[in-house]
């Protein structure tokens, strides 16, 4: 039976975790691409940092499913019926106390999408395979007031851009790479 590589990071907060989920948004390219979003700068948790479309898990959201598909129309204009969803990966809970479902999903290549300006300065894509690749994947450590943190990334070079995918997005990504290793 597959299980995550990585299904908590290091405990930052004390309160009970809240739902979340994301949208690993495949997308059909001849060579398929993973569509990822830069976090505005301005907003208060997690800003400038890569990320799939996805939040909090609203009260009336049903699912996980739903709450990752509702996001991704909310953050980058991706409509639900513009996905193919293929599942759910296992909830990954990261140090700032948020249980996220990462929602698998397929999506056709010329998809219009909108970023919303109040919650994405940037929507990119990064080739599946890199993201897939082993090779690509860096695991760092450093302690901190007597705690050993580790965390994992996959910097990526997108022509003059520089993509530092890491933390929970590039955990995720990890166990994606688990599972269809498996």
């Amino acid at each position: 039976m597959w299980r995550p590589e990585i299904e908590r990071e290091p405990r930052f907060g004390e309160r009970p975790p809240a739902d979340a989920a994301v949208l690993i948004a495949v997308v059909q390219h001849p060579v398929p691409t993973v569509l990822l979003t830069q976090r505005a700068t301005h907003l208060s948790t997690h800003s400038g940092q890569i990320a799939f479309p996805g939040g909090k898990v609203d009260h009336g959201d049903g699912s996980a499913q739903w709450a990752a598909l509702r996001e991704a129309e909310e953050e980058v204009g991706l409509t639900p019926s513009a996905v193919e969803v293929l599942g759910c990966l296992p909830r990954y809970l990261t140090g700032t106390m948020f249980s996220v479902t990462p929602v698998l999903g397929l999506v056709q290549p010329g998809v219009a999408l909108s970023p919303s300006p109040d919650e994405v300065s940037e929507v990119f894509e990064v080739p599946l395979a890199f993201l897939m690749n082993p090779a690509n994947h860096r695991w760092h450590e450093v302690e901190y007031d007597g705690v050993l943190r580790r965390w994992l990334s996959m910097p990526y070079q997108d022509g003059e851009a520089e993509r530092y995918i890491w933390g929970a997005t590039a955990g995720m990504l990890r166990n994606l790479y688990a599972f269809l290793s498996a």
